[in-house]
């Protein structure tokens, strides 16, 4: 167990890391009102954790530790858009076509009322 959770926080904090500086090196590239780094970081996020899912899934034999330092270390410290987006299209896969729709559907429409309601709780203090 302390193995795993030390796996998992040094994913974290290179992914963090790697989330902030990303952005960084693509600022002023674009309009600068498109939030370009974010998304490049979402479907950067996306591509990766497809990637590592689809090499553990291959049984190539990754250690368990490698797979959880790649997949919820990195890629949840760099997006959880990127596992939003995993267990989507796993529901989507296995024919989970409610639990998906609502899945998708309530994330994004709840958790725009969710940063909305806090910017509105945040102005009446």
């Amino acid at each position: 167990m302390i193995r795993s959770i030390l796996c998992i926080a040094a994913g974290g904090a290179l992914g963090s890391v790697s989330r902030w500086l990303l952005p960084k090196l693509l600022q002023g590239t674009f309009l600068s009102v498109f939030p370009l780094g974010t998304m490049t970081v979402n479907l950067l996020g996306c591509l990766l954790i497809g990637l590592f899912y689809g090499i553990a899934d291959r049984g190539t034999g990754i250690q368990e530790g490698w797979k959880l330092f790649l997949t919820v270390g990195f890629c949840g410290g760099f997006t959880t858009f990127s596992t939003f987006c995993n267990e989507s299209l796993t529901l989507l896969r296995a024919h989970q076509l409610w639990q998906a729709t609502a899945y998708i559907g309530g994330s994004v429409f709840l958790g725009i009322i969710a940063v909305y309601a806090g910017l509105q709780i945040i102005r009446l203090f």
